[in-house]
């Protein structure tokens, strides 16, 4: 990346908003820090570093741990969009951040999550 002065780092960084603090949400906010300082470091070389928390995203997963009722609830409740998001609406995001129209865009977390993060990392 840096021998061709363009490059694109992006990281999917687990759901938006835990339900508790644990050592999976104290590693995420360590490896959005690590994109941030990353992205300072090679910025000059033309590569950006970006994360991406998504919220919930339909998946085999969700299907799988969450009952019907449960998910509905939740795009009741806690989605303000009131849905799941689609693989889609992530893949959008993830195509604009590698493209070159993105090149101004560099240590962000930006999430895809229908504003169900409440607050900032």
């Amino acid at each position: 990346m840096i021998a061709r002065n363009w490059g694109r780092i992006i990281n999917i960084t687990g759901k938006s908003e835990p339900d508790h603090v644990n050592d999976a949400f104290c590693a995420k906010a360590g490896t959005h820090s690590w994109a941030k300082g990353l992205s300072r470091m090679v910025g000059k070389n033309g590569i950006t570093v970006n994360s991406i928390p998504p919220g919930r995203i339909h998946s085999e997963q969700i299907l799988r741990n969450y009952t019907p009722e449960y998910r509905k609830w939740q795009c009741d409740n806690e989605i303000p969009v009131g849905r799941y998001g689609e693989p889609e609406d992530l893949v959008n995001l993830v195509c604009f951040l590698s493209s070159p129209l993105a090149s101004y865009i560099t240590g962000a977390v930006i999430p895809v999550d229908g504003g169900l993060r409440r607050y900032q990392f």
